[in-house]
């Protein structure tokens, strides 16, 4: 899974775009997905200002998106009452 396609996948999905970012950087409360190119390595993280909260690093862009798509899941869960069993 890429970026591109996680975002549709989203979008499919109805999540809200307050909850999440896809190019990283400094969002308030957002789930956050970013490539660190000096690294060459994916980071998934919430961002609390600039600060990285929970930063999971991954070695390819498709671990990173599939942990993303558990971590908005479990959010979409928690506030919406929403389940993707078998989806995500």
């Amino acid at each position: 899974m890429t970026v591109k396609e996680l975002k549709k996948f989203f979008k499919d999905h109805l999540v809200p775009s307050r909850l999440y970012n896809m190019k990283g950087g400094n969002h308030k409360h957002r789930i956050c997905i970013a490539q660190d190119k000096r690294k060459k390595e994916w980071e998934v993280y919430f961002s609390e200002g600039k600060t990285k909260i929970g930063l999971m690093k991954f070695p390819s862009e498709s671990e990173a998106c599939q942990r993303m798509k558990e971590e908005v899941c479990k959010v979409m869960e928690q506030i919406y009452g929403v389940s993707w069993k078998g989806l995500a």
